[in-house]
């Protein structure tokens, strides 16, 4: 448990460093749980990829590719940004 330290009675610095500390911890927090999401929505699209996104081979047709076609593409905006690539590249 955290001791709050009293505005009244400690020095600025002692508070501007609990602040700081209060809020990196916010956004660690964060980060892990936006990290959570991302790590369940690849589990996801990994599922659906492994299950050939539910399409059966005897029914594939070029509206079939249409859709794949722009998931890679949103995909490739995604992956361009994580590694600096494409539009994103120095």
């Amino acid at each position: 448990m955290t001791t709050r330290l009293n505005p009244i009675t400690t020095p600025r610095h002692e508070l501007r460093a609990e602040k700081t500390q209060r809020n990196k911890q916010a956004a660690l927090d964060a980060f892990i749980a936006k990290k959570a999401e991302i790590d369940a929505m690849l589990a996801r699209l990994q599922g659906l990829s492994d299950e050939h996104f539910n399409a059966h081979p005897d029914e594939i047709n070029w509206g079939h590719v249409g859709t794949l076609e722009h998931y890679a593409s949103l995909l490739k905006r995604i992956t361009d940004s994580a590694f600096g690539e494409g539009e994103h590249a120095d």
